[in-house]
C-alpha cells in the first residue's frame, strides 16, 4: 500500500491588530457576514474593541 501523506497548505489570515498569521479555520466566524475582522486572541480583540472608545477632543465654544 502506498503512503500518500502530502503536506496540506493551510490558508492563513492576519490578525487585525498585531498582524500575526493565524489559520483561517481558527479565524472564521459564521455569524459575521457584513464585515469580518480576524484576531489572534482575546487581547488583540480587546485592543481593537477599545480603539473606538477613545475620548473625543473637547469642542471650543468661542
Amino acid at each position: 500500500m502506498a503512503n500518500n501523506d502530502k503536506p496540506v497548505k493551510v490558508e492563513r489570515v492576519l490578525c487585525k491588530i498585531c498582524l500575526t498569521e493565524i489559520p483561517i479555520t481558527e479565524a472564521i466566524i459564521p455569524e459575521a457576514t457584513d464585515y469580518v475582522a480576524h484576531f489572534c486572541g482575546l487581547d488583540c480583540y480587546e485592543k481593537w474593541k477599545n480603539q473606538s472608545k477613545k475620548p473625543e477632543a473637547p469642542v471650543d465654544k468661542t
